[in-house]
């Protein structure tokens, strides 16, 4: 369709009909720039808001971090003063006794409500002792904290608190006993000592077995299983309990013989006692 000329008698509704169209056509133009604009401060927004919170949130956990770590030191300041006040009646400390006190000064409430890996049972002591020479106790405690944060698998990470405390036992002149003396563990009654805390002989490893199969059983050393003397009276029925490298079976599972007290104490004060054949090769 051709334009319509200024001389021709329907030019004036063509023209306010044209003027009307491009009107149109502007405001749209306008508004679609708008509304490009507000879509991309849109996207802004929805990416700077949680990288915001995401600090926030990692600045509250180095602040949990620190009160973790204030609060463990205190632990170990009260059980460190339970063991000196005690050495005259227990001249060695337990990782289990350690840790128990540590525990109950902080309360087992706290450490499972905080970002310690297992809470009250992440709470290690193996690498303690207390030298019986000069009395000094070397509190080491070890643990792990997870960082919940949100899009960050973050693996655990390791923590280490120390602290040196003299047991209560008056003054020793110097001379005695090496400072990088090597820790061992021995138990009350075992002829060996132990390089590590995990070893097999020291960790139980108890299952419950029908009493009619215990004469075919054997132990990790082919050894075969007899009559607890302690727990075992007159003969056993039902179930009875073995450990893998036990040679006695057992009727009650509060039996003496399926418990460990392990000591923790430097190499040269196990006189006597040779090394375990299975963690000291």
């Amino acid at each position: 369709m051709k334009p319509l000329k200024r001389q021709d008698p329907l030019y004036p509704t063509y023209s306010y009909h044209r003027q009307f169209l491009q009107r149109f056509l502007n405001s749209k133009r306008a508004s679609f720039c708008l509304s490009d604009r507000r879509g991309v401060i849109t996207v802004e927004a929805a990416l700077t808001v949680p990288l915001f919170f995401l600090a926030v949130l990692a600045l509250f956990y180095m602040l949990e971090v620190m009160s973790i770590r204030t609060t463990i030191r205190s632990g170990m300041q009260y059980a460190a003063k339970e063991a000196a006040e005690n050495i005259y009646v227990n001249p060695v400390v337990t990782p289990g006794s350690l840790e128990a006190d540590i525990v109950s000064s902080i309360g087992g409430g706290r450490l499972e409500r905080s970002i310690v890996v297992n809470g009250s049972g992440g709470i290690h002591c193996e690498k303690s002792r207390m030298s019986a020479v000069t009395g000094i106790l070397e509190l080491r405690v070890t643990y792990q904290i997870r960082l919940p944060i949100p899009m960050f698998a973050a693996a655990p990470v390791n923590m280490e608190e120390s602290m040196r405390m003299k047991g209560w036992n008056g003054y020793v002149r110097a001379g005695f006993g090496q400072e990088d003396d090597e820790t061992v563990y021995i138990t009350e009654n075992g002829m060996v000592y132990h390089r590590d805390y995990h070893c097999n002989y020291l960790e139980l490893s108890i299952r419950m077995v029908p009493y009619g199969s215990v004469d075919g059983l054997r132990n990790e050393s082919q050894g075969k299983y007899h009559a607890c003397e302690r727990c075992v009276h007159g003969g056993a029925a039902g179930e009875v309990y073995v450990t893998d490298y036990g040679d006695r079976y057992h009727n009650s599972l509060s039996c003496s013989g399926l418990k460990r007290t392990v000591y923790a104490v430097p190499l040269t004060e196990a006189v006597g006692k040779g090394a375990c054949s299975k963690c000291s090769r």
